[in-house]
C-alpha cells in the first residue's frame, strides 16, 4: 500500500532553506547557470522535488510537504512590491500596461489553439488541448485542477484531473527554466543592463567577482522599520480585503497586500518620510526565494504520468508561441528599453508557469542589472486583476466552438 509521508511546518521550511542554500551554492559556482539568471530557488526547489519523486518511484511513498507558511510569503513579497512603487515614476504606465494586457490575450488564444491541434494529432479529446493550454501555462495547477473538474462534468473525461495536474507540473518547470535565460539574452543582447550596472547596490552585490566588502546589509533600526512598514502593509491589505469581500468583490490577498504598499509609501513620499529601501527590498527578496523553493519542492513530478510525449510536444510549441510574442511583440511595442526586457522576462514567467516564477525571473535579473519598479508593478497589476478573468473568458469562448458540441459539449 502507498504510504504518506508529511513533513511538519518546521521541518518543511527546514528543507526549503536548505535547498535554498544549496541551489545559491549551486549558482554561485557554475557561470553557465549564471548566464541563463535562473534562480537559486528554482534549482533547490526542482532537486528536492526530484529527490521526492525518485523516493515515490523507489517505494511508493509520497510527500506532502506543509504549506501553511507560503502563503504568508507571497503577501510578504508582494508588500514589499508596493513599498518600492513611487507612482510619479509610473505615470506613463497607462500604455505599456494596456500593451502588456493584450499580449496576454494573444498569447492566450494562441496557447488553447496549439494545444488543441497537438492533442488532435495524438487522438485525444479536444478539451485535453485546454487543460495543456492556458489553462496549465497562463493559469498554472488550480486554474488547471478547476477545468479539469468542468472537463468530468461536461465532457466525462475520468482522466481530466490527471492530464491538468500533469500539464501544469510540466508547465511549472519549463517555465522555471525558461524565462531567466530568454529575458536575460535580451538585456545581453541590447546592451540595456550594462548603464545600471555601475553605481546600482543591487546589481554589484550579484555581479560576479564582487569585493566581499562591496555587500552592506541594512542596519537592525532600518531593519526593524522595514519590518514594521510590512506588517502595517499587511495589515492594511486585510482591511481592504474585508472592505471589498462586503462590496461583493473578491481581491487576491497579493493584490491588496501591494496596493496597501503603494498608498502607504507615496504618502510617506508626500511628508517626506524615507523608507529604509534596502531592507524593504531584502525582505522582499527572501520572502519570494522562500517561497517559490516551498512551492517548487512539493511539485508531484510523478503526476506527469504516461502522457509524457504530447505534453513535451505541446510543452516545446508552448514555448516557441510564448517567446515570439514576448520577444517580436510585447518588448518591441514596449519601446526595447531594459524595463521592456525585464517585463518581457515576467511576461514569459507567469505566461509559462506561475506569477511567483515571474517573479523570481524578474528579482533575478534585478539583482544582476538593475531596478526596474515599473515592470514589477505592470507585471504585478496585469497577471493579478486582468488574466485569470481573460483566460476564464478565452476557455469559454473556445468551448463554444463547434468541434466540442461535437464530442459531446
Amino acid at each position: 500500500m502507498p504510504a504518506t509521508w508529511n513533513p511538519g511546518e518546521t521541518t518543511t521550511v527546514i528543507i526549503g532553506l536548505l535547498a535554498l542554500v544549496a541551489g545559491m551554492a549551486v549558482y554561485g559556482r557554475s557561470r553557465w547557470l549564471q548566464r541563463l539568471n535562473i534562480p537559486a530557488a528554482v534549482i533547490g526547489g526542482l532537486a528536492v522535488s526530484t529527490g521526492t519523486l525518485a523516493l515515490y518511484a523507489a517505494t511508493g511513498t509520497e510527500v506532502k510537504f506543509a504549506d501553511g507558511l507560503r502563503d504568508l510569503l507571497l503577501l510578504v513579497f508582494f508588500s514589499t512590491i508596493g513599498l518600492s512603487a513611487r507612482l510619479k515614476a509610473l505615470r506613463e504606465g497607462g500604455g505599456p500596461l494596456a500593451l502588456l494586457c493584450l499580449s496576454v490575450v494573444v498569447l492566450l488564444v494562441l496557447q488553447n489553439a496549439a494545444g488543441m491541434l497537438v492533442v488532435s494529432a495524438f487522438g485525444e479529446h479536444p478539451f485535453y488541448g485546454l487543460l495543456m493550454g492556458s489553462a496549465s501555462f497562463m493559469g498554472g495547477p488550480g486554474t488547471a485542477m478547476a477545468w479539469a473538474r468542468e472537463g468530468q462534468v461536461i465532457f466525462g473525461l475520468e482522466r481530466a484531473p490527471e492530464i491538468g495536474l500533469a500539464a501544469a507540473t510540466v508547465a511549472v518547470v519549463t517555465g522555471a527554466l525558461v524565462s531567466g535565460p530568454i529575458a536575460g539574452r535580451l538585456v545581453e543582447r541590447h546592451g540595456l543592463g550594462r548603464a545600471l550596472l555601475e553605481g546600482s547596490t543591487a546589481a554589484r552585490s550579484g555581479a560576479a567577482g564582487a569585493a566581499p566588502d562591496a555587500v552592506r546589509g541594512p542596519t537592525v533600526p532600518q531593519a526593524l522599520q522595514a519590518l514594521l512598514l510590512v506588517a502595517l502593509a499587511l495589515g492594511a491589505g486585510d482591511v481592504l480585503n474585508a472592505w471589498a469581500r462586503a462590496q461583493g468583490q473578491v481581491l487576491p490577498g497579493f493584490l491588496t497586500a501591494m496596493l496597501a504598499g503603494v498608498a502607504l509609501s507615496n504618502i510617506l513620499d508626500l511628508i517626506r518620510w524615507r523608507i529604509p529601501v534596502e531592507g524593504v527590498e531584502h525582505a522582499g527578496e527572501l520572502a519570494l526565494q522562500v517561497f517559490l523553493v516551498l512551492s517548487l519542492m512539493s511539485l508531484r513530478l510523478w503526476a506527469v504520468g504516461g502522457g509524457i510525449l504530447p505534453m513535451l510536444v505541446n510543452a516545446v510549441v508552448q514555448v516557441a508561441l510564448s517567446v515570439a510574442v514576448a520577444v517580436f511583440v510585447l518588448f518591441r511595442l514596449l519601446g526595447r528599453n531594459y524595463d521592456a526586457a525585464v517585463t518581457a522576462g515576467g511576461f514569459l514567467g507567469f505566461g509559462l508557469s506561475s506569477m511567483p516564477v515571474a517573479m523570481a525571473t524578474m528579482e533575478q535579473l534585478t539583482v544582476r542589472y538593475g531596478p526596474s519598479p515599473r515592470a514589477f508593478l505592470l507585471i504585478t497589476l496585469c497577471g493579478s486583476v486582468f488574466v485569470d478573468l481573460s483566460n476564464a473568458l478565452i476557455i469559454k469562448a473556445f468551448l463554444a466552438l463547434p468541434v466540442f458540441a461535437a464530442a459531446g459539449g
